[in-house]
């Protein structure tokens, strides 16, 4: 695939003998927003680790802007970003100071004009010289966003990115990141256990179970597929048995 971001071959990770990642191949074309969905345990986020270089896959390839990810991860990072609600910023530092140092970590220009367009993108200049430590979950979730996407990534990896969010501000944060990839053609993997999230956001989903992709398509082709009436009970079948492929046959 010429327009190929992402290309996972025959993806493998192995933990003293437990298999996370069993078999997972699949590429993310550029511009689009692919969901990463499964239960627990599906191999989500060992996928995403071994995406972002913190894991070396057991056997498989992934090549990321076509170069090959062991051998030019730096360079290849340069043009990524990550987003997690689970991930924290140092909670000593005030926000706009967090967001300095992640900017100043990947060189850049006009940071604080970049830095305050974010803040205001996200509704929460109101907090850029409050301590870290001090915010909400929402709050923290939103700085998070603000600080992966300060360099303009061309992959951004979104690992549960509406989770700590109240309908109101998730509604708008799942049409702000729609806005971004559209004026800005950023590619993204989401993961995420919110299905309205998935539906409205994700152009293509993937479904894991046990470290395999046993479902692949845009959202209401996987609903058709399986025929359900929406995705959440597509996902409730997969977490409790994997076994759709048998169902619908």
């Amino acid at each position: 695939m010429n327009d190929a971001i992402v290309q996972v071959e025959h993806l493998r990770k192995e933990f003293s003998g437990t298999v996370a990642v069993a078999d997972v191949s699949f590429n993310v074309r550029k511009g689009e927003i692919v969901g990463l969905l499964g239960a627990n345990g599906a191999g989500k986020t060992t996928t995403i680790q071994i995406l972002l270089g913190l894991t070396t896959p057991t056997s498989g390839s992934v090549r990321v802007f076509g170069k090959d990810l062991e051998r030019h991860r730096c360079e290849i990072l340069q043009r990524c970003n990550f987003c997690s609600a689970y991930t924290a910023l140092p909670s000593n530092l005030k926000v706009r100071e967090n967001l300095r140092v992640s900017g100043g970590l990947y060189g850049v220009p006009d940071l604080f004009r970049k830095m305050d367009a974010l803040l205001s993108l996200f509704e929460i200049a109101h907090l850029k010289n409050k301590v870290t430590g001090q915010l909400s979950s929402g709050e923290s979730t939103r700085v998070n966003l603000c600080k992966a996407l300060l360099n303009d990534p061309e992959l951004l990896m979104l690992d549960e990115p509406t989770a700590s969010l109240d309908p109101n501000i998730a509604d708008k944060v799942r049409k702000l990141l729609r806005k971004i990839q559209r004026e800005q053609g950023i590619t993204m993997i989401y993961t995420s256990h919110n299905m309205r999230d998935v539906e409205e956001v994700c152009d293509r989903v993937l479904f894991l179970h046990k470290g395999l992709i046993i479902a692949e398509g845009t959202p209401q082709e996987v609903i058709t597929q399986f025929n359900h009436k929406t995705l959440e009970e597509v996902f409730i079948t997969v977490a409790r048995s994997g076994d759709l492929l048998e169902e619908t046959t």
